[in-house]
C-alpha cells in the first residue's frame, strides 16, 4: 500500500507546462465540486426558493428569480474556475498563460452579469406592461417591445465591448468607427428618430387619449389612433388627418374633451328706446333665469349691462353648463337664449340690430346759397 502511495506521489510531482500534476488534480477536484454545487443549488432553487416566491401575491419576485436562476448557477462554475486558476498558478513565461486565463475569467464574469441583466429586462417589461394596460393608447403598446429590444441590444453591445477590452484588445478604434457610423445612421434616420422622440413625449405628457376632441395648429377633430410614428385625427367633416408625432409634440394642444364644463357667453343688444328701469328688471330676471336653470352650473355666472354700443345697449350673459356633451350643451344654450327672448318681450324691450339714423333738415330758399354761373 505504501508503494502505491509512493508511486502516486511520484506521478503527482511530474510537471506539465511547468505545473505539477498535483495542482492539476486539485484544480480538477475544485471544478467537480463547483459542478456539484451547481446541481445542489438548482435543486434547492426548484424545491425550496421558487415555491416560497410563488406564495406571495406579487409576480415580480417570481420573474426576478426566473431571470437570475441560470446566471446564478453559472456564477458557481465561474467561482470554481477562479479557485482552480489560483491553484494552478499558470506560468507567465515563455507565454503569459496566467494573463490570458484571467482575461478569460473576466470575460466570463462580464458574460454572466450581462446574461442576468438581459433576463431582468423581462421584469422591467412586466412592470411597464401593467402601466401600459391601463391606457387607451396603442402607442405605448408598440413602444414597449421597442424599449425591450433597445435595452437588450445595449446590454449585449456593452458586454461585447467589455469582453474585448478584458481580452487585452484596444477598443478606441472600434468606438471611433461606431461613432462615425452612428452619426451617419442618425443623420439618415433623422425624421424617424424625431418621430420616436415625439412618440415618447406624447406617452410621458399624455396631452390626449383616443376619443378626445382636440385642436392643434389648424387641425381640429377626434383622436382616432395614436401610433408609433403618427397620430390620426378624424375631423368633423369626416376626413382623416395623419400627423407625424414629432410635429404634434411641438404644437400646443387644446384638449376640449377635458374641460369640466362648457361656457356660454352671450352679448344681448337691446334698442336705445329701453329705459333704465326696464334694463334693471331685465338684468335681474336673466340672473334669476340662470340661478334656477337646471342645466346651468351655479358656481359662477354673470349678467350685467356693460356697454353703450353704436346701435345697442349690451347685456353680457356669462355662464357654464353642467354638461360637456356637445348636443346637450347646444340644447341648454338654445333654451337660455329662448328664455332671454321671452324676458325681453315681457319687459317691452326689443333686440337691437345694426342700424343708422339719418336726419334730414329743410333749408329755406332764402338761406340757400346762390348759384354761381361760370
Amino acid at each position: 500500500m505504501s508503494a502505491f502511495f509512493a508511486t502516486l506521489e511520484t506521478i503527482l510531482q511530474e510537471t506539465f507546462l511547468g505545473i505539477s500534476l498535483s495542482r492539476f488534480a486539485g484544480a480538477f477536484l475544485v471544478l467537480i465540486a463547483a459542478l456539484i454545487m451547481k446541481k445542489v443549488f438548482a435543486h434547492l432553487f426548484v424545491k425550496v426558493i421558487f415555491p416560497l416566491a410563488t406564495r406571495t401575491k406579487s409576480r415580480y419576485d417570481d420573474l426576478f428569480l426566473q431571470s437570475i436562476r441560470k446566471p446564478a448557477e453559472f456564477l458557481l462554475v465561474i467561482i470554481g474556475m477562479f479557485i482552480a486558476l489560483q491553484i494552478l498558478q499558470l506560468p507567465t513565461e515563455p507565454a503569459n498563460l496566467r494573463r490570458g486565463a484571467y482575461g478569460l475569467f473576466k470575460g466570463l464574469v462580464t458574460f454572466d452579469i450581462a446574461w442576468a441583466l438581459f433576463n431582468l429586462v423581462s421584469l422591467l417589461e412586466a412592470s411597464l406592461a401593467g402601466w401600459v394596460s391601463k391606457t387607451e393608447s396603442t402607442l405605448d403598446d408598440h413602444l414597449l417591445p421597442f424599449i425591450r429590444k433597445s435595452v437588450r441590444t445595449f446590454i449585449v453591445f456593452l458586454a461585447l465591448i467589455m469582453t474585448i477590452q478584458n481580452l487585452g484588445y484596444s477598443i478606441s478604434g472600434l468606438l471611433a468607427s461606431l461613432g462615425i457610423g452612428g452619426l451617419a445612421v442618425a443623420l439618415a434616420a433623422k425624421d424617424t428618430l424625431s418621430n420616436i422622440f415625439g412618440s415618447m413625449m406624447i406617452i410621458l405628457d399624455r396631452p390626449f387619449h383616443i376619443g378626445d376632441w382636440i385642436k392643434t395648429g389648424d387641425m381640429e377633430g377626434t383622436v382616432e389612433e395614436i401610433g408609433f410614428r403618427s397620430t390620426k385625427i378624424r375631423t368633423f367633416a369626416k376626413t382623416l388627418i395623419t400627423v407625424p408625432n414629432n410635429i404634434i409634440a411641438n404644437l400646443s394642444v387644446d384638449n376640449i374633451s377635458r374641460m369640466p364644463k362648457r361656457r356660454i357667453k352671450l352679448t344681448v343688444g337691446v334698442t336705445y328706446e329701453t329705459s333704465p328701469e326696464q334694463m334693471r328688471r331685465a338684468v335681474e330676471a336673466i340672473r334669476n333665469l340662470l340661478r334656477t336653470h337646471s342645466a346651468i352650473d351655479q358656481d359662477f355666472f354673470l349678467v350685467n349691462f356693460t356697454e353703450f354700443n353704436a346701435s345697442s345697449l349690451d347685456i353680457l350673459v356669462y355662464c357654464f353648463t353642467k354638461t360637456t356633451m356637445w348636443g346637450e350643451y347646444l340644447d341648454a344654450r338654445e333654451d337660455v337664449c329662448l328664455q332671454i327672448m321671452d324676458i325681453l318681450e315681457a319687459h317691452g324691450m326689443e333686440i337691437a340690430f345694426p342700424s343708422r339714423s339719418i336726419y334730414l333738415r329743410n333749408i329755406d330758399e332764402e338761406e340757400a346759397l346762390p348759384l354761381v354761373e361760370h
